[in-house]
């Protein structure tokens, strides 16, 4: 790997640790999470520099933060340019752009992906855990798993619901995903996070 093969993983790496962080906060307002755990208040306060002006161009809609999701997808993108252009490989704006949709869209899903995991190993080890970071992934993945309980329900006390909401997750990531990633024409691995 030269050098600027290594300076672009480590620009990815960069932008890609802070699109977690704005997607992180944009799924927790989306969810109505604890606004004063210490966890949400530090998520808050590192991306409020950046959030709150973008706030008043885009204010938020019931519990849809436009100014959250566009800087995810302005960060993952300019991620990706940047890596282009220490590769020495070109692309168009629109694909740019596309790819850092898709790669929001990817890190939506990972994050629900891996918070669901996180909270069955908390169901089983620390069921009644009141850490704030127990409650956050609890308030995170209420949302997705309540409607999935309405039509599946639990069998003696097994609940089946997280099993449906890997699947959609799967189905999500590999049919939209892969598509953006398709439409954005650019090395999928490299630049949109797979």
């Amino acid at each position: 790997m030269g050098m600027g093969a290594g300076m672009a993983s480590f620009i990815q790496l960069l932008f890609h640790l802070a699109t977690f962080i704005v997607v992180l906060r944009f799924l927790l307002h989306l969810s109505k999470a604890d606004y004063f755990n210490p966890i949400t208040q530090g998520i808050v306060k590192a991306t409020n520099p950046v959030i709150l002006p973008l706030q008043t161009l885009l204010r938020p809609v019931g519990r849809i933060d436009p100014a959250s999701l566009l800087l995810a997808v302005l960060l993952k993108s300019l991620g990706i340019f940047l890596a282009l252009q220490m590769t020495g490989q070109l692309a168009g704006i629109g694909s740019i752009f596309v790819g850092g949709v898709a790669g929001v869209v990817k890190t939506i899903l990972d994050l629900y992906f891996f918070a669901l995991i996180i909270s069955i190993i908390l169901s089983w080890v620390a069921p009644q855990a009141a850490h704030p970071g127990a409650l956050l992934v609890h308030q995170l993945i209420e949302p997705l798993l309540a409607p999935v309980r309405k039509f599946i329900p639990s069998l003696g006390g097994l609940d089946l619901s997280p099993i449906f909401v890997f699947l959609g997750i799967n189905l999500v990531s590999n049919v939209a995903v892969g598509l953006l990633a398709q439409m954005a024409g650019l090395p999928v691995a490299r630049f949109i996070g797979f």
